[in-house]
């Protein structure tokens, strides 16, 4: 397949603008007593079953290629979508949401170091100095110098969902291209299913719902609201969109595009729950955005041998290999 690197922009922008509008949506289920658990139980469910027919059409004359890339699926599924919800939503419960969301979004800056220690080639400063711009960006996005507040068990936790993160990126990147991206998406989200389900039931991350109206945006809406926009948006489009991304960028470029979900998603607690953004963020923002060129442009003037043979498909044991 021909890599569009423009279009591969684009794609990645809609994922992170879909993977942004969760946080309003789900906030909304929370705050009429919906549990996490729930919330992310729902999500992932749904998603899976909207995904089913899709997916069993896609893998038609196909299923060879779905049994050799079942272990890359499976921890696909359990890593980066199943423990990364959870990881993250652990931290939120010990620390402010600014502070979990700043940690998860580490990963950019842990892939550069995972890449740069495998490959054996130091990343070069155009990269360095996007990485560094990035994250100064994000810390005005969140603007943590409001209420945060610092717990030891919730920061693993927080750190512990960037490394699933980096699993997301780097397993999006590296899927067969014989496998498509929804099988990828639709079969990551029912093992994601069972292993919530798992959970659930063992109570490590209970399941409380709630069938009551939310708020958004001023206005009542019944519940079913925000789980279609869930289910619908920040999942079945933001993950299969994220896949297609990653394989058209590569990882490293798709993880600092992908950091523009935070201004989306501020952009969306704006609109859907009246939280507007402040000047600083703002700034914050065009510093993510000059981040993310910096990478790009870096990315587009490497020789080929730099980063090529990191970001192209390949089966999962070279993944897992040290």
């Amino acid at each position: 397949m021909t890599l569009r690197p423009a279009a591969g922009l684009w794609i990645a922008l809609v994922s992170a603008a879909t993977f942004g509008v969760s946080g309003p949506f789900a906030k909304s289920l929370l705050e009429i007593g919906w549990s996490p658990g729930a919330a992310v139980g729902l999500r992932i469910g749904g998603a899976a079953v909207v995904l089913l027919i899709p997916v069993l059409m896609a893998l038609r004359g196909r299923w060879s290629t779905m049994r050799g890339n079942a272990l890359t699926v499976a921890i696909y599924g359990t890593t980066a979508i199943a423990l990364c919800q959870l990881f993250y939503f652990n931290a939120v419960q010990r620390m402010s949401v600014g502070v979990s969301l700043l940690l998860e979004y580490l990963a950019p800056v842990l892939l550069v170091g995972f890449l740069w220690l495998r490959s054996r080639n130091a990343p070069h400063a155009l990269t360095i100095i996007g990485s560094v711009t990035a994250i100064l960006g994000l810390l005005l996005v969140l603007d943590l110098t409001g209420d945060a507040r610092l717990d030891p068990v919730g920061v693993l936790f927080g750190l512990a969902a960037a490394v699933c993160l980096v699993v997301f990126f780097l397993m999006s990147a590296r899927v067969d291209e014989s496998l498509p991206p929804i099988v990828m998406a639709g079969g990551g989200m029912v093992v994601a299913s069972i292993t919530i389900l798992v959970l659930g039931l063992t109570n490590v991350m209970p399941f409380r719902f709630v069938f009551s109206d939310v708020e958004l945006a001023g206005q009542t809406y019944s519940w079913i609201v925000p789980v279609a926009v869930l289910v619908l948006v920040a999942t079945v489009a933001a993950y299969v969109t994220g896949i297609l991304a990653a394989q058209r960028l590569g990882s490293k470029v798709a993880s600092f595009v992908a950091l523009t979900e935070v201004m989306f998603a501020v952009l969306a607690a704006w609109l859907i729950l009246g939280e507007l953004p402040g000047a600083v963020q703002l700034l914050g923002g065009l510093l993510i955005v000059a981040g993310v060129v910096c990478v790009r442009l870096d990315e587009l003037r490497s020789t080929p041998d730099d980063d090529a043979a990191l970001d192209q498909p390949h089966t999962v044991e070279p993944l897992l290999r040290p």
